[in-house]
């Protein structure tokens, strides 16, 4: 999938500015929709107990809201897995965003089975990082 162009944030990586830092170089940020996902706060924080982090669990019906960013390059996604820590903690699938123009493929990544749990709550300091991205829902 050396071709695909785009990335679908749903998490903390909704923050334009968050993901500048990281070092990815995009040349647009558009609205974009997952669906039959609902986005889950179950993958296991590394550092702190109790801690959730976003995720996607395939759910008809639902529908998850995110950022999607149209990478200057499509090996740009390499830079993102050092901050998702795959592929142990998540793994990246291409999967189609709805887009108003028309569906776009795109990469996203999902928790592993081995770092979930049920019943973790997000930080806010971690939650506004996801509001930075309201501007795209």
């Amino acid at each position: 999938m050396s071709h695909v162009k785009h990335y679908f944030a749903y998490g903390s990586n909704m923050n334009p500015a968050r993901v500048s830092q990281r070092g990815l170089v995009v040349c647009d940020m558009l609205q974009g929709c997952l669906r039959d996902f609902a986005l889950v706060f179950n993958k296991m924080s590394r550092d702190h107990a109790g801690v959730g982090h976003a995720n996607i669990r395939y759910q008809p019906g639902e529908r998850t809201e995110g950022v999607l960013y149209e990478l200057a390059d499509p090996s740009e996604i390499l830079k993102m897995d050092p901050f998702e820590r795959a592929p142990w903690n998540y793994g990246r699938e291409v999967v189609k965003i709805a887009h108003p123009d028309g569906d776009i493929w795109a990469w996203t990544y999902f928790a592993n089975p081995a770092v979930l749990r049920e019943g973790l709550l997000p930080p806010v300091e971690y939650l506004d990082h996801l509001l930075e991205g309201r501007a795209f829902l």
